[in-house]
């Protein structure tokens, strides 16, 4: 399936089924809500009522008294109105009366006149003093038939209740209302998800063939042929082709690949040319003090030649990997215990000691190997540099949003013209005076590694020196 398709039917099922989630939910809500103002209409209206009313039941003349006589006037007089485009014709209230034992004493209907509706909501609970109301079928026992909602309201002689008034008023007559809503927010609702999808195809027409023009320029390249990368307003896929057209110019030069074997044979150059030395030096004859100095030198130097071919390969694959795979929630704090619990037999040599300050538990989401590894290059590269005694510090604490890790020894700090390039491949300096191997370079590929390991996490690593004396090295990385 093409992309176009692709985006195009994800971009219709989107539209299509928030539109359909907010017709329903809306159209659902029309009807509750408007019953709902209804309802609130019958408990001002029954209030009313029952106040007029409540002068003729004290006095028993509730049949033929005031409000007998003007409840009948307005059910004869003609009711014509236009509400929104709907025409009311006629009166649609019911109103009746019971006494405190629940007997109906008026009807507007004279259909329930003396029967005991005492057990009806509306009356039992307005005459217990709570608000009464009720919803029942026109055809008792029938739930598919038409509705009418009760509203009650007290009757009362000052404070003591002598009767319950309710107002019915059945459902169907909001079906005009509801309909004629229902009918336009169909019709909105359908106008919009056309209009919706009308700018979806043409967006997705003009995504595709930039998309397009870039497969093609992708195709010629890969058939060596010459092409210009295509040009775009969309911001990203103009990034896409940029980024294209230089992978290609660094594809072609292969200056990558030349400039990591160059830095390899350089580096291999110095273990081998000693390894040849020492066995061109060593002979049976020689004293058995001068043999195992000279055996010595080439198994350091092996080991060196070994490093640096194991360091390069992991590297090459750190470099090509672009995201991490092996994630987990790691504790920051444990983390940094276990590599400093590594490196307990230098630091007993040393005579130095590591401090740690974490303010809480910190936990991230890393790969937890590779950020180890990490973080143990960083503490032996401190304790190489840091003079007898020393102590090194390391501090996490929490910065915007950010985790932020300093290691901070107290050695002899950077040289400023070196502060710039510590993180290129095979870059490093020599160890200081009074470290057991003085004046010796290490492979110059742990700091790099450090930096690809930060990266892949997300983070940002800087190295500076500190105002007195020593190395500051600051990392920053997201909280999980």
């Amino acid at each position: 399936m093409k992309i176009s398709l692709k985006i195009f039917l994800g971009y219709f099922l989107l539209v299509g089924l928030s539109a359909w989630f907010v017709l329903i939910i809306f159209v659902d809500e029309v009807k509750p809500g408007v019953r709902q103002a209804m309802e609130d209409a019958l408990v001002d209206t029954a209030n009313v009522l029952a106040e007029l009313a409540a002068n003729d039941v004290k006095i028993g003349k509730i049949q033929n008294g005031n409000f007998a006589t003007s409840l009948a006037q307005y059910n004869t007089r003609a009711t014509k109105a236009n509400i929104w485009g709907v025409n009311k014709q006629a009166a649609d209230y019911r109103v009746y009366i019971t006494n405190t034992q629940g007997v109906v004493i008026f009807d507007s209907s004279n259909l329930a006149l003396g029967q005991d509706y005492s057990r009806w909501n509306d009356v039992y609970l307005t005459l217990q003093g709570k608000y009464g109301a009720r919803s029942s079928p026109i055809i008792a026992g029938d739930k598919n038939s038409d509705t009418i909602m009760y509203i009650a309201a007290p009757i009362k002689d000052g404070n003591t209740i002598i009767g319950a008034l309710t107002v019915a008023k059945p459902n169907r007559t909001l079906l005009p209302f509801i309909e004629r809503a229902q009918t336009k927010i169909i019709r909105w609702g359908v106008l919009l998800l056309v209009l919706s999808l009308a700018i979806g195809t043409l967006f997705t027409w003009r995504f595709t063939r930039k998309i397009n023009a870039l497969s093609d320029y992708a195709k010629r390249v890969s058939l060596g042929e010459k092409a210009t990368p295509p040009t775009s307003s969309n911001d990203e896929l103009s990034e896409l082709a940029h980024a294209m057209q230089t992978m290609r110019t660094d594809l072609d030069g292969k200056q990558h690949i030349q400039n990591a074997i160059g830095h390899l044979t350089h580096e291999l150059k110095s273990p081998i040319t000693a390894i040849q030395g020492a066995l061109e030096l060593i002979s049976p004859n020689m004293p058995s003090a001068d043999q195992a100095h000279f055996l010595a030198q080439i198994k350091t130097q092996s080991t060196r030649v070994q490093t640096i071919i194991q360091n390069m390969l992991g590297l090459a694959a750190l470099e090509h990997q672009q995201q991490l795979t092996h994630l987990s929630d790691v504790n920051l704090n444990d983390l940094i215990q276990t590599q400093i619990a590594h490196l307990s037999q230098k630091t007993h040599v040393l005579q130095a000691s590591i401090h740690t300050a974490c303010r809480a538990p910190f936990q991230i989401r890393a790969d937890s190997f590779l950020l180890g590894q990490a973080l143990y290059n960083l503490l032996e590269n401190a304790l190489d540099f840091s003079p007898p005694n020393s102590t090194i510090q390391v501090v996490v604490t929490e910065e915007n949003h950010q985790i932020s890790l300093t290691i901070q020894d107290q050695g002899v700090g950077i040289p400023n013209y070196a502060l710039d390039k510590i993180f290129d491949k095979f870059y490093s300096l020599p160890r200081p005076e009074f470290a057991a191997n003085a004046g010796q370079k290490s492979t110059g590929l742990g700091l790099n590694f450090v930096q690809e390991v930060i990266k892949l996490h997300g983070g940002k690593i800087t190295v500076q020196n500190a105002q007195t004396s020593g190395t500051i090295v600051h990392i920053s990385l997201p909280i999980a």
